[in-house]
């Protein structure tokens, strides 16, 4: 049996967005930037498609730039925002996504900015009350949080951190690949200047996201090419990713309520299963339903001995799962997350994450495996 339990590293792609692509890789081969019938038709599809995620976001297409995905989105945002403006001062959190965090630590590196962190608790929370201390210092400043937290779920209050921003008149950023076509965002309402999305999280393919970017702010590309993107995007545009995006938002927003109804109930399932099966197990971040993210799922199992080979055994038994951040993998050091939220690092930990696709069936399986795993003997 093959379970896979790593969707908040990438999803499998809806067979409706695959036929989607399919159908436009064999009539739309046109070059979006050529002024013939063919170019026009591929133009044609790509605004259609900026005007349909518009729509889901209650925002102008205007404000949507598509980009290659969620990294190059938040860098865009974060360095053009920061250098465009002058600002000299962000803030973000210690458990943000290493796109946001790696590039602010870059600026600050160049000394271009002074980077604050506010405060998190051992959930990972953000202390809203220290936000608004380090924004009193009467400077513009760059803040950076995301929606929810990619590796223990944690869901941020952005449209609190939204108005938190306008009264301080900064700039504010949240990194949403986690939650966009899992939660609906009205742009309408929320106070954001810079939004930022993945396909390949909400069962697109990969290669291609977009940047919101709100009308009431002015940034220069960070790509430099062609007049793509409205001057805002050097490079030929991945019409055939586009199409995949829209469409896979598209079916994300018709049926959001019930597939967040399914897969909350699959993660309070594991929940409950865990805690019976599997003693001296823990969960990292928030599990409340209303403060967490409902594909993720952060497990601490007791100690063990080959703790380092937890993820390995369960790909031998089929299943496939995360110790942390994706984007890490492969490497040798903890979760910056874990550790900074002080979990106990002698304690190996697993990250389940759930899709539309997985089934109580799967939970049974990978919860009986890690009882044989971890506690052998009962």
């Amino acid at each position: 049996m093959r379970v896979y339990l790593d969707n908040a590293a990438t999803t499998p792609m809806d067979p409706e967005v695959l036929k989607e692509m399919y159908k436009v890789m064999e009539s739309h081969y046109g070059n979006p930037s050529s002024i013939h019938a063919h170019g026009r038709e591929a133009r044609t599809l790509v605004e259609r498609s900026r005007k349909t995620i518009a729509g889901l976001l209650h925002t102008s297409p205007a404000e949507i730039f598509f980009t290659s995905g969620g990294t190059e989105a938040d860098n865009t945002a974060i360095r053009c925002g920061i250098i465009d403006h002058h600002l000299t001062h962000a803030i973000t959190s210690r458990t943000e996504h290493h796109a946001v965090i790696h590039t602010l630590e870059a600026l600050e590196k160049s000394g271009i900015i002074k980077l604050s962190f506010v405060d998190t608790d051992e959930k990972g929370n953000v202390d809203y009350n220290h936000l608004e201390r380090l924004l009193q210092d009467n400077e513009r400043t760059f803040v950076s949080l995301m929606h929810a937290n990619n590796e223990i779920g944690t869901i941020t209050d952005i449209e609190r951190v939204g108005n938190i921003c306008e009264q301080y008149n900064a700039i504010f950023h949240s990194d949403t690949v986690q939650t966009m076509g899992h939660y609906p965002h009205d742009l309408s309402k929320l106070k954001v200047h810079f939004l930022v999305c993945a396909a390949h999280k909400l069962h697109g393919p990969k290669g291609v996201g977009f940047l919101h970017v709100n009308h009431r702010i002015k940034i220069k590309p960070m790509i430099y090419g062609g007049s793509q993107e409205r001057n805002m995007r050097g490079g030929t545009e991945n019409i055939y990713g586009i199409a995949g995006l829209a469409k896979a938002l598209e079916l994300a927003y018709k049926d959001m309520h019930e597939h967040q109804q399914y897969i909350q109930g699959l993660k309070l399932y594991m929940i409950e299963q865990l805690k019976n099966e599997v003693p001296g197990v823990s969960f990292n971040g928030e599990i409340e339903p209303e403060k967490s993210l409902y594909t993720v799922l952060n497990v601490s199992f007791p100690e063990m001995d080959m703790a380092d080979m937890l993820l390995f055994n369960l790909d031998i038994s089929g299943i496939s799962a995360s110790g942390g951040s994706a984007c890490s993998s492969g490497t040798d050091i903890g979760s910056h997350v874990l550790g900074a939220i002080g979990a106990n690092s002698a304690r190996p930990s697993v990250r389940f994450s759930f899709s539309k696709y997985n089934t109580k069936q799967e939970i049974d399986y990978t919860v009986a495996k890690m009882r044989e795993l971890c506690a052998p003997g009962l």
